[in-house]
């Protein structure tokens, strides 16, 4: 080895050009570095390897303590002068100062970031439909335990939480109530409002109350309700469910020997099931008082006109058709959001995206159900 040696010391650390070691230039690195230190150390490093025309070896045994950006600054050296042709290995690391190194490693990042090989496209395939398979066998399965707890509990009523009930009714129906009344009344106005002129175009302004009222009654104002519920009670049952999830108190529940359908799903499922058709009700009523203040003010309808005309145009089918969708609504809610947020796992994480799984598949059963009873109420002819 060469004796020539070239020494730069800034602080705690100390870099030193100590000649030849066989065919490459050795330079010994000692002390201490922190990110205070950082700059100094960069510069210290590359005047010592600048001039360096073959190999260079970097000698860290006598380092005793080094932090994460010190670290960085040795791989980003050994990447630039690997750029220029000029090998640079880092070697003789010990104790906390080899951990560090071990982390700050670009090699073993790189490996990271690429990964394992993808999956051949008949894997992916297959990967799909295995875990499709096995969602549907969760539901199932969750299905079944529904109708377990629901059959069970006339005979064991203690097997249900009653209690909550009250609560989980006032949040799905006291508090749904604004946001319900504005949508709906609003749906009615604009209704009527795309409506008016050509109504009055052909003389027929009385018939906004047919319109108006059959709209309402029969699909908008049950589908609207909905929609809200499902946006707002639907995501914030799912939302809560698999909080308890993935913090294990579903878990302590079993443990506690209570069956978490009874204790936590039967009574959400309830309370949407009796609150859904006095919100549908109201959204109805709502929607039919915007689309009569429509008629009233640019169609020179009389509030009598319109309540006339609207007594004729009803019948009691209307209205309990609608109350029957939104009965079905309600357990398709009900049950969706219960099972998505027992389903969750992940995390934080994995909560907001089974809730927003969640909600939208609420919504597409929605229109699922819609279609499939209006054909048969269309059918049956009711």
């Amino acid at each position: 080895m060469g004796t020539a040696r070239q020494t730069a010391a800034e602080g705690p650390f100390r870099v030193e050009r100590a000649g030849l070691d066989g065919d490459k230039v050795q330079i010994r690195v000692a002390g201490q570095v922190e990110i205070a230190q950082a700059p100094g150390f960069s510069r210290a490093l590359q005047q010592a390897i600048q001039a360096a025309d073959r190999a260079v070896l970097v000698d860290i045994s006598g380092l005793t303590r080094l932090d994460g950006g010190s670290a960085a600054i040795l791989y980003g050296l050994r990447q630039r002068s690997t750029a220029r042709g000029v090998p640079l290995e880092i070697l003789g690391a010990r104790g906390d100062v080899a951990e560090i190194m071990k982390l700050y490693d670009d090699a073993a990042a790189q490996a990271i970031l690429k990964g394992e090989p993808s999956d051949s496209a008949i894997e992916q395939v297959g990967a799909v439909t295995l875990a499709f398979a096995g969602g549907v066998k969760g539901i199932l399965d969750f299905i079944g335990q529904v109708t377990r707890a629901v059959l069970r509990a006339p005979l064991r009523p203690s097997t249900i939480n009653w209690r909550d009930l009250g609560r989980h009714m006032e949040q799905v129906g006291a508090d749904a109530l604004p946001i319900v009344v504005l949508i709906s009344f609003l749906i009615g106005l604009v209704m009527a409002f795309q409506s008016a002129g050509t109504l009055a175009s052909y003389g027929a302004n009385v018939f906004l109350a047919d319109m108006v009222g059959l709209s309402m009654t029969r699909l908008m104002g049950p589908l609207m309700m909905a929609i809200l519920v499902a946006g707002r009670s639907g995501a914030g049952i799912s939302a809560e469910l698999g909080t308890m999830k993935v913090s294990e108190e579903i878990d302590a529940l079993r443990t506690l020997g209570l069956d978490p359908i009874g204790f936590l799903v039967i009574p959400r499922v309830l309370a949407l099931v009796l609150m859904v058709p006095f919100l549908t009700l109201l959204a109805d009523l709502v929607g039919i008082v915007g689309g009569g203040i429509i008629g009233i003010t640019l169609l020179d309808l009389t509030p009598a006109s319109f309540i006339n005309r609207l007594t004729e145009a009803l019948d009691l089918w209307d209205v309990g058709t609608g109350v029957l969708l939104s009965l079905a609504y309600g357990v398709a809610i009900g049950l969706i959001a219960c099972e998505r947020g027992l389903a969750t796992s992940g995390g934080a994480e994995g909560v907001g995206r089974f809730t927003t799984a969640a909600v939208v598949t609420i919504l597409f059963h929605l229109v699922i159900i819609t279609s499939v009873l209006t054909s048969l109420f269309m059918f049956w002819g009711i």
